[in-house]
């Protein structure tokens, strides 16, 4: 984290990021020295609550954070920075957004967790909009211009107030990550099935050191006495009860307990119960150390696609086996009325054997079981993301797949990306294809 002290001094000249979370009340004009240079500014954690009327001033801006401040409004003066593609106020105060505060590059916009209950129709004129973050929010619909966005890609619009996702939305070209959990239109959880889950005291568990820790909670491995058997280890995850950009994770929960049971899926063995705080909680199975995860989140650069290492290799047998258990076990979750949202190479974790995990529910949303326009749209979307997973395998394939298979494979890929949502394979379908292959 660097220093106002620094920045004041003139320690920070020619900086491209700069990060200041020092408790500020107004914006330090010292950052405007940095105007040929600053690229990355992140304010987040102050108490701001304005920006100058003359941010234009910083030419190179390209990323701009602000969450976790005071602002009640998004500042108009953010259209008018020429460079700005990245947008961030998540956790403000804020309920309007001026159509005039939306920069004309704007690629990634996020608004989590705030008031808004509107939206400007000056949104669906911003052509390379790739990434809307709106989880959160107040809104009882999304402004119809942005049917006109076909570069979108992702969209968070869980834990609002809409009564029905428009049609439009289904039918967005590029449209490949949606989460909806938390508003009046979406089909309720099996109250049933959460019901029936087993319940496990949290006097039964001995936490022990941590195994990672993501926006909606912390997994640790644990021992779990069961009653009348011997200690079983486990991985016990506590929800921190926030809004994520994703939605709630107590949604998330009980996604994971309506999942059910899959190869491909981390079993879920019970839900805790008498936690000293009331946190919620799931004990899982604890997944083989040599598990690893396929791929890295998305950076500022890639926007909506994983980052992978850039030694990441797979013989054919290996990608083929990873594409056919992902296919396998989002069909499955289909068949029982789930969407996973986040279908990414970042959730995937695999062995070098090609064993692979679906995880991280934070997306997710319901829809009814019966087959409907709207659910096969819904699940059409995901073999989207399917899509774009098969691509990142193929690119790293570097043995065993010779030139004919290669070209089918492809074929199935371009197929399942494109633009007409309905023309799109199933899942059952694509299941066959790897089959035949």
């Amino acid at each position: 984290m660097d220093t106002l002290a620094k920045l004041r001094a003139g320690l920070l000249a020619g900086s491209t990021r700069l990060d200041l979370a020092c408790g500020l009340t107004e914006f330090p004009a010292e950052i405007f020295d940095l105007a040929d240079s600053l690229e990355v500014l992140n304010l987040s954690g102050n108490t701001l609550s304005q920006l100058p009327h003359d941010m234009y001033r910083l030419t190179r801006l390209r990323v701009l954070f602000c969450s976790d401040n005071l602002f009640t409004e998004l500042p108009a003066c953010l259209g008018q920075c020429s460079s700005l593609t990245m947008v961030g106020f998540k956790a403000n105060r804020i309920a309007q957004v001026p159509g005039t505060a939306l920069p004309p590059l704007l690629r990634w916009l996020i608004l989590t967790d705030n008031c808004i209950r509107e939206l400007p129709k000056e949104l669906g004129q911003r052509p390379h909009l790739q990434k809307l973050m709106l989880a959160g929010n107040q809104l009882r619909h999304l402004p119809d211009s942005l049917q006109h966005c076909h570069r979108l890609e992702l969209i968070r619009v869980a834990a609002n107030q809409l009564t029905e996702l428009p049609e439009w939305l289904l039918t967005l070209p590029s449209l490949t990550w949606l989460a909806y959990a938390g508003n009046p239109l979406e089909t309720e959880a099996d109250s049933a099935l959460l019901e029936s889950t087993t319940v496990i005291p949290w006097k039964a568990l001995c936490l022990e050191q941590p195994l990672g820790e993501g926006a909606s909670g912390v997994i640790h491995r644990a021992t779990w006495a069961r009653p009348g058997s011997v200690d079983q280890p486990v991985a016990v995850k506590l929800y921190k009860g926030e809004m994520t950009s994703d939605g709630s994770p107590l949604h998330e929960m009980n996604a994971c307990i309506t999942a059910g049971l899959h190869p491909n899926l981390i079993q879920v063995e019970g839900r805790i119960v008498d936690h000293p705080q009331g946190q919620a909680g799931l004990v899982m199975a604890l997944v083989e150390p040599n598990f690893r995860n396929l791929a890295g989140l998305p950076s500022l650069v890639s926007c909506s696609r994983d980052v992978y290492a850039h030694d990441t290799r797979f013989s054919a047998g290996v990608a083929l086996r990873i594409a056919g258990a992902i296919a396998s076990v989002a069909k499955h979750l289909h068949r029982q009325g789930i969407t996973h949202g986040d279908l990414y190479g970042h959730n995937i974790l695999y062995n070098d054997q090609g064993d692979c995990l679906l995880g991280d529910f934070g997306a997710a949303s319901f829809h009814a079981k019966s087959d409907s326009v709207e659910s096969r749209a819904l699940q059409r979307l995901e073999v989207r993301a399917f899509g774009v997973l098969l691509g990142e395998l193929l690119e790293r394939i570097d043995s065993g797949l010779t030139e004919e298979r290669r070209g089918r494979l492809e074929e199935l890929q371009q197929r399942c990306c494109q633009p007409q949502v309905m023309e799109r394979p199933g899942f059952g379908e694509v299941m066959q294809e790897l089959q035949d292959l």
